[in-house]
C-alpha cells in the first residue's frame, strides 16, 4: 500500500489511523495523515473517513443481480441522484444453510467502506453491524430492523380471489423462501382466500419453489404430471411463474386454455413473456427509494416516523389466466 510504504509503517498501522483506533503514537499518526495528504488522497474514501469518520457511501447487499434486485437498485439510484451519498452494491449469494453471507459481508465493509446498508431479502435473523441497517423484504425472524415491504398478504388474497372468480377450484401454490416474511404472508393470503370461498386447502397442491426459477420448475413438474393436475398455479414470484410457463410449454399444455398461471412481482420479463404473465405488481423501484429514505434518516441522526413501511400491490391482468376448460 502506497501510504504504508511512504510513511514507513505497516498496513495495519495505516488501518488503525484511518479508522481512529487506539494504539498508534501521535507522531506516527501525524506522519500517516501527512502522507495521505501528500499523495493526493483528499477526495478518496480514505481521506473522507480520516476527516469525519464517515465515507459517504451506502452499501446495498443483494443475493444476486436477478430481476427483482435489479429493479430495486433502479429505485436506489433514483433516490440517491443529486445526494451527497455514493452507493456500493455487494452481491453475495443466497445462503440456503442460513449462515448469513450478509453478516460476513458487513463485517468486511462496515466502518471502513460504508456508513450504512440496505439488506435485500436477507438470510439472517439478527445482526450487529455497528452501522444503520434497513431491510427490504425482511426475514421472517425477529430482526427488529427498519424495513420496507409490499402488502404481500393482500396481494396474495387478491390473486387467489381472481382465480376463484374465474372458476378455478384446484389452485396450486408454489411458495417462496420459507425464511422470508413475504413468502409466509403470500401463503397465508392464498389459504385465506380459499377458506373465504369455502374451498379446502389441499396440501398436495402446495410446493416450495424457493423463489428460484429452476427449483420452481421442478416442483411444478410434480404438480402438472399428476392425473388430477391443478387447473391454475399461483406462484409466489414471477421467476417461479415463468419457470412453470416454460414447463407447461414443454409438456404440451396450452396456457391459459389448459392451465392458468399467475405470478407475483411484475418484473420486466413478466410483460415480455409469451403469453404475457398475469401477476401481482409490487412497486419494486419504490421499495428501493423508500429504503434509502429510511436509511438516510438514520444516518443523519433522525428517528423515522414509520420505521416499518408496507406498500400496496396491484393485480395486473394479462394473458396467462382464463376460466378453466370445461370438465375441470
Amino acid at each position: 500500500m502506497d501510504v504504508a510504504r511512504e510513511a514507513g509503517v505497516s498496513v495495519a498501522t495505516v488501518s488503525k489511523v484511518i479508522n481512529g483506533r487506539y494504539g498508534v503514537a501521535s507522531e506516527t499518526s501525524a506522519r500517516v495523515l501527512q502522507v495521505v495528504h501528500d499523495l493526493g488522497y483528499e477526495s478518496s474514501l480514505v481521506a473522507r473517513s480520516l476527516r469525519s469518520h464517515r465515507t459517504g457511501v451506502i452499501g446495498i447487499l443483494v443475493a444476486g443481480f436477478e430481476p427483482f434486485s435489479a429493479e430495486i437498485l433502479k429505485g436506489v439510484g433514483t433516490a440517491l441522484r443529486g445526494s451527497p451519498y455514493e452507493v456500493l452494491v455487494y452481491a453475495g449469494g443466497y445462503d440456503r444453510e442460513g449462515e448469513g453471507w450478509e453478516r460476513r459481508s458487513l463485517s468486511r465493509l462496515s466502518g471502513t467502506l460504508i456508513d450504512g446498508a440496505v439488506l435485500v431479502t436477507p438470510s439472517i435473523v439478527e445482526v450487529e453491524a455497528g452501522i444503520p441497517l434497513v431491510t427490504i423484504d425482511p426475514h421472517a425472524g425477529p430482526a427488529g430492523l427498519p424495513s420496507v415491504q409490499s402488502d404481500n398478504f393482500e396481494g396474495a388474497v387478491t390473486a387467489t380471489r381472481y382465480l376463484l372468480e374465474l372458476g378455478h377450484r384446484r389452485i396450486a401454490f408454489l411458495a417462496g423462501r420459507a425464511d422470508l416474511r413475504s413468502s409466509v404472508l403470500r401463503r397465508d393470503g392464498y389459504e385465506h382466500a380459499l377458506a373465504e370461498a369455502g374451498v379446502p386447502v389441499d396440501p398436495d397442491l402446495v410446493r416450495d419453489g424457493e423463489y428460484l426459477r429452476d427449483v420452481a420448475r421442478e416442483r411444478a413438474r410434480e404438480l402438472l404430471c399428476r392425473h388430477d393436475r391443478p387447473t391454475a398455479v399461483f406462484a409466489a414470484n414471477d421467476l417461479s411463474a415463468l419457470g412453470t410457463l416454460d414447463l407447461a410449454r414443454e409438456l404440451g399444455l396450452h396456457v391459459p386454455g389448459d392451465l392458468s398461471i399467475l405470478g407475483f412481482d411484475d418484473i420486466p420479463e413478466a410483460a415480455q413473456a409469451e403469453p404475457p404473465l398475469t401477476t401481482v405488481r409490487q412497486p419494486l423501484q419504490e421499495l428501493g427509494r423508500t429504503a434509502i429514505d429510511l436509511l438516510v434518516e438514520l444516518l443523519e441522526g433522525r428517528t423515522p416516523d414509520r420505521p416499518n413501511v408496507t406498500l400496496p400491490t396491484v393485480l395486473v391482468r394479462r394473458d396467462t389466466t382464463a376460466p378453466p376448460a370445461r370438465g375441470h
